[in-house]
């Protein structure tokens, strides 16, 4: 009997301790679970989201793979074309200097004529195919100029001192005409809208040949302005082709 009261006591000394052991356990391991879990979490925010493609994306991406297809066999077209390599070779008396700068639509020509300086500014050809024109040009049919290309031309003739006349022409093949006259004086200021005299084709008509005349013997003759129709129509063929290409470039980047 005695002895079963020294277990009793024994027991009941060691119940408190137990149970801290147990508490101290439980304790433990929640520790752990809830380390475990903010390492897992911590995994998933630092890992990159996968990128998924809209269908959006997918409608913009195909929409400029359709356009690049298109330009490319523009260009292939463009490439074939006779004018795209051909090289004009400037006639021995063609009277002016060409100035040709890649990638901008004018040319612009110079000489000096018996202290006079002119300058021409050749811009690219308006072109008449005969196909389209026609419905168009209906109405023209008294236009003997109707249905044959031409080439806009600025025509500058100045002097040291003085005024300067500016000349708008059309060139046609084998031929020109004048479309209007102004006397330009540079001092005036831009704000200033100076007379520029009356329509050209109201002049009487001696005074249109003789200026035509005029032009003539500064260079502005049908064999400058059948070289600049063709010359015009290469640079148009190669500026169009460097433009496809640009395009191309822009598309892909």
């Amino acid at each position: 009997m005695a002895f079963t009261s020294i277990l009793r006591r024994s027991a009941s000394s060691l119940a408190p301790l137990a149970s801290r052991l147990a508490r101290g356990q439980r304790s433990y391991h929640g520790a752990v679970a809830i380390a475990a879990n903010h390492f897992s979490f911590s995994r998933k925010a630092t890992q990159p989201t996968p990128f998924v493609p809209t269908p959006r994306y997918y409608s913009s991406h195909s929409s400029d793979q359709s356009l690049i297809r298109v330009i490319e066999s523009e260009i292939k077209c463009a490439e074939e074309t006779d004018d795209l390599d051909k090289v004009e070779e400037i006639p021995s008396a063609f009277p002016f200097k060409i100035e040709d700068t890649p990638g901008i639509q004018t040319v612009t020509l110079k000489r000096t004529y018996q202290g006079e300086d002119i300058q021409v500014e050749v811009h690219m050809p308006d072109l008449v195919t005969g196909e389209d024109d026609d419905d168009d040009n209906q109405d023209d049919d008294n236009d003997e100029h109707a249905n044959k290309s031409s080439i806009p031309l600025v025509v500058t003739v100045s002097k040291t001192n003085g005024p300067v006349l500016e000349f708008s022409v059309t060139a046609y093949p084998d031929e020109f005409q004048i479309d209007s006259l102004a006397v330009k004086n540079p001092e005036d200021s831009e704000d200033q809208i100076a007379y520029e005299g009356p329509d050209f084709h109201d002049l009487d008509e001696n005074l249109q040949k003789a200026f035509h005349k005029y032009l003539e013997v500064r260079g502005i003759k049908p064999s400058t302005t059948n070289f600049l129709h063709e010359y015009m129509l290469n640079k148009d063929s190669k500026e169009y082709a460097n433009w496809l290409q640009q395009l191309k470039r822009f598309v892909e980047a």
